[in-house]
């Protein structure tokens, strides 16, 4: 028997390879589908099965692709829709994959066809859980995704209550755990930086799963700080469930190599965004005017999600050639596909007299401002968990998934960081998109601010928030 996670840190997601006597299948694969593929190729297995444990909102999954150049059979839980063939499977349904079996359990709370897959050996002992958004390390999926529903998130959060009562918790401490998702997700709150746990530790660690709990504390603790879901989830959802085109050509059209006069013809034709996605310091020392700056080396892809929001909004990419088919790869997989081509030879060969510039400080010439007037506006972009956690004492909190324009000073600079740098140039780039020229990204962030004499609030333990 072999099991492997296959981990992508950009998305903080977990899809899982199985494999048993010449079968193999895959939970919740990513939409490029060649890793499990040549997985199983190499190892002489056929993929059966592909498992999923709910709708992603936070990426298109790899299931419909799979599927077509594997003939692999689409499973999902109880009450689930779609528009192609898949199997809808009924709890504690088995599933045979070479000499192991895989039952799926009905986990309803995160959305209603939330299902987890537990792993038997071929002795029927239970060896791991793939529990998909149900529960994560240290945390359980968010219960406010569930789309076109009459339920509230507070009875999504009780459902989940019972499913994790009644399905998860009564499995043996040794079973071990795989989650969908870690730390730097939207679909939950306070989940680990670990990416493998067991059950018996998230029982005596996990504040959901607190055995003197009641339901009552669990839906007030579940539901209580959650922000705003990205704007982009119902359109992945939709995807999930609608299907997509299973042949991707987004690397194909990345490489559509544009002049800057055809660049700026398209911009215009099309109402492209014109999405720079190079680092962020070289950003903010020259750009085009009215791009977005979502850097490629960092959480690219939600990122792109949150601030674009429609799926089907036409992008040019200013980018290095080397970084172009990566660039391509991640946005399919938040169902970005309309990439109209990429301005050839990068920024250095638009007119350099026509670049925008963003004013970027380093921390310690903030506390030297800051100490002659410490009543300057400094604009916090981090989320509040972040900002409740520490920060500096006379700073706005405005988080940069629901960046506010009412919260900067119309009348005096705006000094905008966030933890290190990277989500504040995003901010100030979109906000110079709307004509606010005030604004002043301080490099390093938070990390770098709490290094010197800026008067910060006092530190709250992370796992008291």
């Amino acid at each position: 028997m072999k099991v492997e996670q296959i981990y992508t840190s950009c998305l903080a997601q977990g899809a899982y390879y199985i494999e048993s006597n010449g079968e193999a299948a895959v939970i919740d694969p990513l939409r490029e589908v060649g890793d499990y593929i040549d997985m199983a190729a190499e190892r002489g297995a056929k993929i059966k099965y592909v498992f999923e444990t709910h709708f992603h909102a936070d990426f298109v999954s790899g299931h419909l692709t799979l599927a077509k150049h594997t003939g692999a059979t689409i499973v999902f839980g109880p009450t689930a829709k779609t528009d192609f063939d898949c199997l809808v499977a009924e709890d504690n349904q088995e599933f045979k994959v070479g000499n192991i079996t895989i039952k799926l359990l009905h986990t309803p709370g995160h959305t209603m066809e939330s299902s987890s897959y537990l792993l038997l050996d071929e002795n029927g002992k239970e060896i791991a859980l793939f529990s998909g958004d149900t529960l994560f390390l240290g945390d359980v999926g968010r219960p406010d995704l569930a789309q076109k529903s009459n339920l509230t998130e507070k009875d999504l959060a009780g459902i989940l209550f019972d499913s994790l009562r009644t399905k998860i918790m009564p499995l043996a401490d040794e079973v071990i755990v795989y989650p969908g998702h870690g730390a730097g997700s939207a679909c939950g709150k306070k989940m680990s930086t670990e990416t493998v746990g067991t059950i018996g530790h998230e029982k005596s660690t996990n504040y959901a799963l607190r055995s003197d709990m009641t339901k009552q504390e669990f839906i007030k603790e579940v539901t209580e700080g959650m922000l705003p879901p990205p704007a982009y989830f119902p359109e992945n959802v939709r995807l999930n469930k609608q299907g997509y085109n299973p042949e991707n050509d987004n690397i194909t059209k990345a490489n559509i190599a544009l002049s800057v006069t055809d660049f700026k013809r398209i911009s215009k034709q099309e109402n492209a965004v014109i999405l720079d996605v190079r680092h962020q310091k070289d950003f903010v020392k020259g750009y085009i005017p009215n791009s977005i700056f979502i850097g490629v080396d960092g959480g690219f892809a939600p990122w792109v999600g949150t601030i674009i929001k429609q799926v089907e909004t036409p992008i040019l990419l200013v980018c290095d050639k080397d970084r172009l088919e990566e660039v391509a790869t991640r946005l399919s997989r938040v169902g970005f596909d309309s990439i109209l081509g990429h301005l050839n030879g990068g920024i250095e060969s638009w007119n350099q007299d026509d670049l925008a510039t963003i004013s970027s400080i380093s921390a310690d010439v903030l506390n030297t401002i800051y100490q002659a007037d410490n009543t300057i506006d400094i604009v916090d972009v981090r989320k509040e968990f972040e900002y409740k956690n520490r920060h500096i004492v006379s700073a706005v909190l405005n988080p940069l998934s629901n960046l506010k324009n009412d919260k900067l000073n119309a009348f005096a600079e705006n000094y905008v960081h966030c933890a290190g740098g990277y989500r504040s140039v995003i901010a100030c780039s979109l906000l110079k998109r709307e004509g606010i020229q005030n604004v002043t990204n301080i490099e390093g962030g938070f990390g770098a601010i709490k290094n010197t004499n800026i008067h910060l609030s006092d530190e709250v333990c992370p796992s008291t928030l």
